[in-house]
């Protein structure tokens, strides 16, 4: 009888959940599945762009990790003070905890105070604090520039922003301001989604300029003043604005860092098939993550990619446990809703470990789509609590 093993599994993200419940439903009950995380609730991060206009609360779109216990995954709250990832070994509120297998789903740690004044002056929708100010914010906003900006090239969900450019001026549109409201989309990258290649690029683009939201590419933010309202970038151009919405610059988490497991790209290198690190049994997934492309650029950081990272690592752990099921590899395929506003949206999705480049299709806009998202969000919540 194989004796009982531990899986330590740090982040209750979408990796995270994924990967222990997989691990649960695949490891005999002898063996400890348990999940660390520092917050009481899951978050669907992808429902912000929709909780920043109004159509969703808070408590609609989380789930307390608390239920995961009934599956018999057991759940630690608290702060992840070091990782040793040679041993296997964690600190949690003081307390020191050693693993068999370790997965490492902590995400990306957002940092707005990397950029002078950006915190103080805008909103940052990527988080829920920062969506519901924006959300209270345009309660009043009826005139003026409303700035979407991207403070860095390389963030999550590569998608979201022009989402959320679209969403915010049919927002406008909706409550019949848009007439004294100018749009404005400042990008750090050339050009959306670039990964997807140009074909995608080019189609997302024609959607938010359709829109009448000017688009400024290539537009690196230096610095925001915000009692001025006004937003340096280091071509040397600047902007003013009334209200901004902003994509803070992202970084591995520190406890990540401080164990030396990041490595020149600033995030965790990992095999990319099997997520697995230089450490044996330590595995790393989703955002925390930097998988290189033949095209020169990473893998994006992006939900669907941590949720099937996480299925692929959760199966090699019980495969190596219980030596029982077939090696699984990730194969760095993914797909992903792009909302439009008027309850319409988009659809992308392919192969991004294709070479010599990515080959992703988009679909055209409809309300389809739309729907899709909404059930995508229902049976999300639903299948994994």
């Amino acid at each position: 009888m194989t004796h009982a093993q531990t899986v330590l599994v740090l982040g209750g993200g979408v990796g995270g959940l994924v990967a222990a419940n997989t691990l649960r439903r695949l490891l005999p009950r002898q063996h400890r599945v348990v999940l660390v995380e520092r917050e009481a609730n899951h978050l669907f991060a992808p429902s912000l762009l929709w909780l920043m206009t109004g159509r969703r609360k808070a408590e609609q779109i989380a789930r307390p990790l608390e239920r995961l216990r009934r599956k018999g995954i057991e759940v630690l709250r608290g702060e992840i003070e070091r990782i040793e990832p040679e041993a296997r070994r964690i600190t949690v509120n003081g307390r020191t905890l050693e693993g068999d297998h370790l997965v490492i789903s902590l995400g990306a740690e957002l940092a707005p105070q990397t950029i002078p004044g950006l915190a103080e002056a805008g909103h940052n929708f990527y988080s829920l604090s920062g969506a519901e100010g924006l959300r209270d914010a345009l309660r009043s906003f009826r005139s003026g520039r409303l700035v979407v900006l991207t403070a860095t090239p390389a963030y999550k969900c590569p998608a979201a922003p022009y989402e959320a450019a679209m969403l915010l001026e049919y927002d406008c549109r909706r409550r019949g301001v848009r007439g004294q409201v100018q749009v404005d989309l400042y990008a750090a990258e050339p050009g959306p989604m670039g990964v997807a290649g140009p074909v995608v690029s080019a189609g997302v683009r024609e959607m938010v300029e359709r829109k009448g939201i000017a688009y400024h590419p290539e537009h690196q933010v230096t610095g925001v003043d915000a009692a001025a309202r006004r937003i340096d970038f280091a071509n040397g151009a600047s902007t003013a604005f009334d209200l901004l919405a902003y994509v803070p610059p992202h970084r591995a988490p520190a406890v990540v860092r401080e164990a030396g497991l990041v490595g020149e790209s600033g995030w965790v290198p990992v095999d990319r098939h099997t997520l697995e690190t230089r450490y044996p049994g330590v595995y790393a997934i989703g955002d925390v993550t930097g998988i290189p492309l033949k095209l020169g650029k990473p893998l994006p950081k992006a939900g669907v990619f941590a949720h099937y990272q996480g299925e692929v690592v959760a199966r090699n752990i019980a495969r190596a446990i219980t030596g029982r099921g077939q090696p699984a590899r990730f194969d760095g395929s993914g797909e992903c809703f792009i909302e439009t506003g008027d309850g319409r949206a988009g659809f992308g999705g392919g192969n991004f470990y294709a070479e010599p480049t990515p080959q992703i299709a988009l679909k055209r806009v409809g309300y389809r789509w739309h729907i899709g998202k909404l059930l995508f969000e229902r049976n999300w919540l639903r299948k994994w609590f």
